[in-house]
């Protein structure tokens, strides 16, 4: 049987998790036990997502996040809302992004109507941040998520991960399938829709959408993740280009900058463009008080 690479590596993380976590001395037989019946648990989330490591993985690498979703074709609401809120263009930009990927059924599951009212361009901004929602910074494979426990999306809410009566549980949702490859990220797939808290009552205002941007990037940045930091700006300029409080002007600023940083070949450079137009967009609604 040949060897899975992928999957040895994820045994192997799995493992090495679970046993640091554990003290060394303790040594009971019950600790033994739950040591054991955790390991197990974290290697059954590794093997069930086994038949995602071979050659389907390999030929999605080839393809965007965008165009891994469309070829699959259970992520057509999905690929709908993100051409509605301006965000395909992003997420076949360089990235490299992470996608929680809910799937048509999981669409369904919200309320009738639903949908259909966030499809609306007066719905764009709540649309957007709903969207956001799902997307992190960087390549989060299942194993660095369990690890992590606990990450903010692009939209800003806290997610969690958690190992749970069998299942890998994503905020409210479980997983169904993990790391798939795309040539600029990863996409999970999961059985509900995020919706964040926020949504629930206002959407963020544009300044303290790029308050949040600034405050989530910088630190990124400087700690040489250029590439992340570049994305969590890329998504806050299309955000920012959907927000009505916008002036025109400063939306065609974040346009030019858009165009200009997806033309760029440096995450650097990218970050730098971009950063550029979210604090030129900050003067002019400081000016516009």
């Amino acid at each position: 049987m040949k060897k899975d690479p992928l999957l040895e590596s994820e045994i192997w993380n799995s493992a090495k998790a679970v046993m640091s976590a554990q003290p060394s001395y303790l040594t009971t037989k019950q600790t033994k036990q739950n040591i054991m019946k955790s390991l197990f648990k974290r290697l059954a989330v590794a093997l069930s997502f086994a038949a995602f490591s071979g050659a389907s993985l390999n030929a999605a690498e080839e393809k965007n996040i965008v165009e891994t979703a469309v070829s699959a074709g259970s992520f057509k609401t999905l690929t709908a809302a993100l051409g509605a809120a301006g965000l395909v263009d992003t997420l076949k930009g360089s990235g490299p992004f992470t996608v929680f990927a809910p799937t048509d059924e999981a669409f369904a599951k919200l309320p009738p109507g639903t949908v259909e009212n966030l499809l609306k361009p007066e719905n764009k901004a709540m649309l957007t941040d709903i969207l956001k929602n799902h997307v992190f910074a960087g390549r989060v494979t299942l194993a660095k998520a369990l690890e992590v426990r606990e990450a903010a999306s692009l939209e800003g809410s806290k997610i969690t991960f958690k190992f749970e009566e069998g299942r890998v549980i994503v905020g409210g949702a479980a997983l169904v399938k993990a790391d798939i490859a795309a040539s600029n990220g990863i996409i999970h797939v999961i059985d509900q829709v995020l919706v964040p808290l926020k949504t629930e009552t206002a959407p963020l205002k544009a300044s303290e959408l790029i308050e949040l941007a600034v405050h989530r990037g910088v630190p990124i940045f400087n700690n040489g993740d250029v590439a992340g930091c570049a994305a969590i700006y890329e998504v806050t300029c299309e955000a920012l280009r959907a927000t009505g409080s916008v002036p025109e002007e400063s939306r065609k600023v974040l346009a030019k900058a858009l165009k200009a940083a997806r033309a760029e070949s440096s995450a650097c450079q990218r970050a730098w463009i971009l950063r550029g137009a979210i604090d030129t967009t900050m003067a002019s609604l400081e000016a516009g008080k």
